[in-house]
């Protein structure tokens, strides 16, 4: 199916739509002033600097407030020192380059990887419409993955926790802590940048003004988590929302399925007879990407960014992504969820079904209960030399070899 596609291994096609998708969503919110979210990040570093709360309302700036970490004010600050429109320009691309980079990391085939950006577009474009900050997120995820099996422990946690102060959702890259072989390392590079991670903004401001931030920043997303819950909440795409909103009971609460998503991560991570092979842990990374999204209230259409890469991830990582399962995730996924909170759905379709049962989330709950039965039960042995085999998997950083012929 992929050789009937004739891609290329070429990036540069790709690159070029997600370029090109960036600058269209900047030009079309830009000169119709409606950049609130750019807004809002380009205020978390003014507000940092002037030592104002970063989580308080600034209708003369931008409705809606912050929810991002005192963290965020630093890596926002080279766009917010800029001029707005030149500021904004940049972030856009920033976003596409961080994710493209990150993807070219993943030990597949490059054309899996060009394929998986492609598959990925429509998502990407959502959230690049609503200016949001996830296609970074998902790449520190993957950086700390690919750092994680180069044994780079100093490299794979400043992703994971720097991430984790800026939209905690990186958080979740712990789980990697079992596949390191120098755990004691882990561990304490994790304190090193958290303290760092937690005291470089007070450079840009004061050690109170900081410390006093986190404690806000608490306050907030713990209001915005109430907040998020609604039968027609455009948030709470996640498990939990989609049965809340199919029973109408808002009582449902949160914590079991939190913990079933935990216990079966933990489960799988537990698997160390599976350590030794690398289709095991992309699987577990692609899990990791999924269950961020599909197990937090915070949930909206444009984080699915995150979601659909550990998707992606996972189905072009098979040795036949076209089969008919897998192309129906594929389809349902990369197509109709990605349309499903678009214009493309119709509003009399859209609003009183898809968007009222968060019918986005459902076949990635689907995809989601497959992986975790493939981490729980299967031997990946089988599996890894196929894919091998096939040049499909790759070791991390080593660049992709032709396939041998017989003469």
């Amino acid at each position: 199916m992929i050789k009937r596609l004739n891609l290329t291994n070429s990036y540069k096609p790709v690159v070029f739509l997600w370029l090109a998708v960036s600058i269209f969503c900047w030009q079309y919110k830009y000169f119709n002033n409606r950049y609130n979210n750019y807004s809002i990040f380009d205020g978390v570093y003014h507000h940092t600097v002037a030592q104002t709360n970063l989580y308080a309302p600034y209708p003369a700036e931008y409705y809606d407030t912050n929810h991002y970490g005192p963290f965020f004010s630093l890596v926002v600050a080279p766009f917010a020192v800029l001029p707005t429109g030149l500021g904004f320009f940049l972030w856009n691309l920033m976003n596409a380059g961080v994710l493209i980079w990150a993807v070219t990391l993943l030990p597949l085939a490059n054309k899996r990887k060009i394929l998986l950006l492609l598959l990925c577009s429509i998502e990407f474009a959502n959230t690049q419409h609503s200016i949001q900050f996830n296609p970074v997120i998902a790449a520190f995820l993957i950086f700390s993955f690919y750092f994680l099996e180069k044994k780079r422990e100093e490299w794979a946690t400043l992703f994971i926790v720097i991430g984790a102060l800026i939209k905690l959702y990186p958080i979740i890259g712990l789980a990697f802590f079992m596949f390191s072989k120098r755990k004691g390392a882990f561990a304490l590079w994790c304190v090193i940048w958290a303290i760092v991670g937690v005291c470089l903004p007070m450079l840009i401001s004061s050690p109170h003004f900081i410390l006093q931030s986190h404690l806000d920043w608490y306050h907030s997303l713990s209001d915005k988590n109430i907040v998020n819950i609604g039968l027609n909440s455009a948030q709470d795409l996640s498990v939990m929302g989609v049965v809340r909103r199919i029973t109408s009971n808002l009582t449902i609460p949160n914590i079991p399925f939190l913990a079933v998503g935990a216990i079966t991560l933990g489960l799988a991570v537990l698997r160390v007879k599976q350590f030794s092979y690398q289709s095991f842990k992309l699987q577990v990374l692609a899990l990791c990407l999924m269950i961020v999204v599909l197990f937090s209230t915070g949930s909206e259409p444009p984080t699915y960014i995150i979601a659909i890469i550990g998707a992606m991830i996972y189905l072009l990582a098979q040795q036949s992504p076209f089969s008919n399962g897998n192309l129906a995730f594929i389809i349902l996924i990369a197509l109709l969820a990605g349309l499903a909170s678009t214009d493309a759905i119709p509003a009399f379709i859209r609003k009183p079904y898809v968007s009222r049962y968060a019918m986005k989330v459902w076949p990635y709950i689907a995809l989601w209960a497959k992986m975790v039965y493939e981490l729980l039960m299967s031997d990946f042995g089988n599996k890894e030399k196929q894919l091998k085999a096939a040049n499909i998997l790759h070791p991390i950083g080593t660049p992709e070899q032709p396939l041998q012929t017989a003469s």
